[in-house]
């Protein structure tokens, strides 16, 4: 395995196949509660990972706690960053989690030198900062402090209800700092989602986060990404989860369109083929030309989208600060969709 940029030095193989590292440094860790998982424990060089400039995104700097997600979302943009390690994307990824263990240290050491300039740093934008793995390990509270306590603004991207431990810690952070919190919604049928996002909690449990955290004085909006052709996309639907959005007191809802691009679209068509195999013709003609659904099908959700969203109150009344990744398939084409 490639762990060359998260380890401080080389040496026991026994952690990990292919994996040098001293003992005591690196483990594996299997625990009774997290079946059939293993977690990857590292000590990592760096915290900050800096965004290059020519990414569509509106920050700069992000920082993930965590590689591999149990969330196990089968359209998972990041899927393809477990293959650097020489772990396939598939079940390796929703399995095999890479934690970095002292991860708020090195942050806290990063954000306190001279050349820091304050820059919005991103958390969630990669995996999720609270999957259940967040639950055991606590990284969160000691990254929240850390950005928090050099005053940088921050962002907190999720799909995980544990937030709602953190939201004192938060609520006082946003006190000293710009802070925007969203949670990830993109299926509201329970049936579909356990399916599709199997490691996810409910979309009932995520909207009582996001009310956990207004009630809070939070700001907090929902990202309905990605809207899955055929399946989450009619007007009826979206009408209805907006309906669910606003009634949770969300700030504001965001949205964009499935998303396949290399890596991800075998894994995801295979669960397609799996549990709607009446789809996967229509699938394969929407996603024949690459991992972006045609120009058409974009207008065409944006055109019944924006009034809905607007119609339910929940336009973005400022800057947006932070996207997920998964805006890299924006329903306008070519720039996120600020909606």
């Amino acid at each position: 395995m490639r762990w060359d940029a998260q380890k401080l030095t080389a040496g026991d193989r026994n952690a990990l196949p292919g994996l040098d590292q001293p003992a005591g440094l690196v483990r594996s860790v299997q625990a009774p509660e997290f079946a059939g998982m293993t977690f990857h424990e590292v000590l990592a060089k760096s915290a900050l990972n800096h965004v290059h400039a020519s990414s569509d995104m509106p920050f700069t700097w992000t920082v993930n706690p965590y590689r591999g997600c149990s969330h196990a979302c089968t359209y998972c943009f990041a899927r393809p960053t477990h293959a650097y390690l020489e772990l396939n994307a598939g079940d390796d990824f929703d399995r095999q989690v890479v934690v970095k263990t002292n991860v708020a240290d090195v942050l806290t050491r990063e954000l306190s030198r001279p050349s820091w300039k304050r820059e919005l740093v991103a958390l969630g934008t990669n995996t999720d900062p609270y999957q259940r793995a967040e639950g055991r390990y606590r990284l969160m509270p000691g990254i929240i402090e850390a950005v928090a306590g050099s005053r940088t603004p921050f962002s907190v991207l999720t799909k995980g209800t544990l937030l709602r431990r953190d939201i004192p810690k938060l609520a006082d952070a946003a006190a000293h700092v710009n802070v925007d919190v969203a949670m990830s919604i993109a299926v509201y049928d329970d049936d579909l989602q356990s399916s599709a996002e199997p490691g996810t909690p409910t979309a009932t449990a995520r909207l009582a986060t996001v009310s956990a955290a207004r009630e809070a004085g939070l700001e907090c909006g929902v990202f309905l990404m990605p809207i899955l052709p055929y399946l989450t996309d009619t007007t009826e639907q979206l009408d209805n989860a907006l309906r669910r959005v606003k009634a949770a007191g969300a700030s504001y809802a965001l949205f964009s369109s499935l998303y396949l691009k290399p890596g991800v679209k075998p894994w995801f068509m295979m669960w397609l083929q799996r549990a709607h195999p009446e789809l996967l013709a229509a699938y394969n003609r929407l996603y024949a030309h690459g991992a972006h659904v045609p120009a058409e099908y974009r207008a065409d959700l944006t055109e019944r989208m924006r009034p809905l969203v607007r119609a339910h109150g929940l336009e973005r009344r400022r800057s947006v600060r932070f996207e997920s990744t998964q805006l890299a398939s924006p329903v306008s084409g070519t720039a996120p969709p600020l909606f």
